[in-house]
């Protein structure tokens, strides 16, 4: 198959997706539109190429969409701009931390951070919590031919 043709149908796989989250975020009082769901794929693609990671699927804004529309630090007036910039710091730091969480996991950590102690700050969230977290990660654990030890366990 044409690598074309590919990007064209996982584009249109994802499209569908964050139209259906639509039906879900309306009662949040947040809905996309079509221009806005165009950008929010341009975002992601160019997030997975300055992390320099491959994905496979539908992508991550979707799950993004659902794990935060019902915060009450998103509203219509920042939805655009949040979910773009959630998704920027979610491939940071699913880099920074190493992998050693699953996605729904990392977005946990995110949301729960975000509407604690972060109260809705984007940049607390980057530059502060989870740069923490991830620094704690990366010192506690480390891959070594695809497992995972404690620092100070022998090699």
């Amino acid at each position: 198959m044409d690598d074309n043709f590919l990007l064209m149908l996982s584009g249109q796989k994802q499209l569908e997706l964050l139209r259906k989250t639509n039906q879900y975020t309306q009662r949040f009082g947040l809905c996309l539109s079509e221009d806005q769901m165009q950008e929010l794929m341009v975002t992601h693609m160019e997030c997975l190429k300055e992390q320099q990671r491959v994905e496979f699927g539908g992508g991550i804004t979707d799950k993004i969409i659902f794990a935060f529309c019902d915060s009450d630090y998103i509203y219509q007036d920042n939805y655009v701009e949040t979910i773009e910039r959630l998704e920027q710091i979610f491939y940071l730091y699913k880099n920074e931390s190493m992998d050693e969480m699953t996605d729904d996991e990392l977005l946990d950590v995110m949301r729960n951070a975000f509407d604690g102690p972060c109260q809705g700050s984007l940049e607390y969230l980057e530059e502060t919590y989870l740069e923490k977290f991830a620094r704690e990660i990366r010192a506690n654990t480390r891959k070594y031919i695809g497992r995972y030890r404690k620092r100070d366990e022998q090699i």
